[in-house]
């Protein structure tokens, strides 16, 4: 039985509990499992309708919604070959992508979106917008007319383990997005992985796991987790406004939820300014709680640290849990990136868990998945049960199993590249320890080699800098072919406080990891200027091709003294 039965079959047995709620501004809308089913049906008709036959693509571009998951379910259905795109990329980067997929149908949440792509293509395949599909009365009613559908139609849900059911995009930090073509075997074996493991997390506990969503469905790890989620039976919140998270975080209760590390930070510095701002005694308890945690974790707390944790632990730090959290929270979920160490130990200070994972979109979402029993801060858990993984050449972490993909769509030369003797090449430098936990250190085509050949991955000394330079938002190195290490930072930053932070990190570092020149760029890199992936990864490239002149500046100046 294909994932896609098996979770047409979990919706099927919960037809009258409610298995979604869409947060809105002015309400919440929700569907059982008969609802949605009935919206799949519907969709399905329609598609049916537009004579799309098994191997087609259609484009799907939409924010998070119930009607974005019931034309996905209803294109895999119908044997239509899915390719998410971001709603909020730039429309010039989607039009890269549908040219390169050709879609036969290009799915719109709303007018914007399909009119942004006009703007930019005016061959564009046909457009149709959800409203279309789906209602015929007031636009928020979204099961109207659904139950006139054929109910026999969402029954007829054929995949083999070789089809391809969906194309992602991956983020392009260096070039042109590829297409990451994924199978129904691939899912199906990601979502049993997935599923046991929150399983660990909530001890198999019976009932609704109650869960909260922020991440776009376009994103694999994303979409991956969605579908975990409706095969368990979950109740599944859907954030529709961004803005909106840190005020809903706490009311919906979820049990747990998938993060990217910046939120996390976010949600870290809020806690630290609103308590900053407050003082008085909460301030000096929540301080001495924190510092107190640490020295009893490495086994060096005395008996005063015993007495100010306790009261942390008594007044301080479950205030601050069930604001931030609410109360029924069992693990925080982190992926995309590798999440700050002091981050992950400040969220276990509180009591509350962060679970790391990690992987790409070329190995179904996941590769690793912490096991939370035995959560070793800094790490992303070891691999999956069913996969391998090891080492190439210079670290590069190489892997093997039901997850991998099997290429990149019309690529050949990428997928050879990519895929060799049976194993998928990661392109990231990683640890393990001896007991398999993993760690990611950096991007191997990251790697800084300088003039006298030394090679550093630089992320870990960004991720120093940044944490020791007040106000700065991004650290980047740059050294390729030069003889030392200089940094460009963004933000509102002043020269001394880049400086001050500098003379805390290099003493630490070989001669070679030391950065001696600077660069401050007060607009920080981001999506509306080019210089960040849709999910927030840098693109390094393209950086030092538009900051050339400022880069040669630095060591011009740093030779000249």
């Amino acid at each position: 039985m294909s994932f896609l039965k098996d979770i047409f079959a979990r919706l099927e047995s919960a037809r009258d509990t409610v298995l979604v709620q869409e947060l809105r501004e002015d309400q919440t809308v929700s569907v059982s499992g008969r609802e949605l089913l009935d919206l799949i049906t519907k969709a399905r008709i329609f598609l049916a309708n537009q004579g799309l036959k098994k191997g087609d693509r259609c484009a799907l571009l939409a924010h998070n919604s119930i009607r974005w998951m019931a034309m996905d379910f209803a294109m895999m259905a119908e044997g239509i070959i899915v390719v998410p795109l971001y709603a909020r990329q730039a429309p010039a980067e989607l039009v890269a992508m549908m040219k390169d997929s050709s879609p036969a149908l290009l799915c719109c949440g709303d007018g914007a979106l399909r009119d942004a792509i006009l703007q930019n293509w005016k061959e564009a395949p046909p457009r149709v917008l959800f409203e279309e599909i789906f209602a015929k009365g007031k636009s928020n009613d979204l099961t109207r007319d659904a139950n006139k559908a054929e109910p026999s139609a969402q029954n007829k849900a054929q995949l083999a383990d070789s089809d391809t059911v969906t194309i992602i995009y991956t983020s392009g930090t260096s070039g042109e997005a590829k297409g990451v073509v994924l199978n129904s075997a691939n899912i199906s074996f990601m979502l049993g992985c997935t599923s046991r493991r929150l399983d660990t997390l909530m001890k198999n506990r019976a009932g609704q796991d109650r869960v909260y969503h922020y991440l776009p469905f376009a994103f694999g790890a994303s979409r991956i987790a969605l579908f975990t989620y409706l095969l368990r039976g979950s109740l599944v919140m859907l954030n529709t406004d961004l803005s909106k998270i840190a005020s809903e975080m706490p009311t919906v209760a979820a049990d747990y939820f998938l993060n990217v590390p910046a939120l996390l930070e976010r949600m870290r510095k809020a806690v630290d300014e609103q308590l900053v701002k407050k003082g008085g005694i909460a301030l000096r308890i929540y301080n001495r709680g924190k510092a107190a945690w640490l020295r009893k974790r490495s086994g060096k707390a005395g008996i005063a640290d015993t007495i100010w944790l306790a009261c942390a632990n008594a007044i301080v730090f479950p205030a601050i849990r069930k604001k931030m959290v609410g109360p029924n929270l069992k693990a925080l979920i982190s992926g995309s990136a590798p999440l700050a160490v002091e981050t992950q130990l400040y969220f276990m200070t509180l009591g509350i868990p962060v679970l790391q994972v990690y992987g790409l979109t070329e190995t179904t979402g996941i590769c690793t998945m912490d096991d939370p029993d035995h959560v070793v801060p800094g790490r992303v858990g070891p691999a999956i049960n069913g996969m391998e993984m090891m080492f190439g050449e210079n670290e590069e972490i190489i892997i093997k199993g039901p997850n991998v993909f099997p290429g990149y769509w019309n690529r050949p030369q990428e997928t050879a590249k990519a895929l060799r003797d049976g194993w998928f090449y990661t392109g990231d430098q990683g640890e393990v320890d001896s007991n398999g936990n993993w760690r990611i250190i950096g991007r191997i085509k990251n790697l800084v080699i300088l003039s006298s050949g030394h090679k550093l991955s630089p992320e870990p000394i960004e991720d120093e800098l940044l944490k020791n330079i007040p106000g700065a938002q991004q650290v980047v190195l740059m050294g390729n072919g030069h003889g030392y290490l200089s940094a460009i930072v963004t933000g509102k930053v002043s020269r001394e406080q880049v400086q001050g932070g500098l003379d805390v990190v290099n003493p630490g570092l070989p001669h070679y990891k030391q950065v001696r020149a600077f660069f401050i760029q007060e607009e920080s890199f981001s999506v509306e200027n080019g210089l960040l992936t849709a999910n927030g990864k840098l693109k390094r490239d393209l950086i030092a091709s538009r900051l050339k002149s400022e880069i040669e500046q630095m060591y011009q100046v740093r030779q000249a003294v």
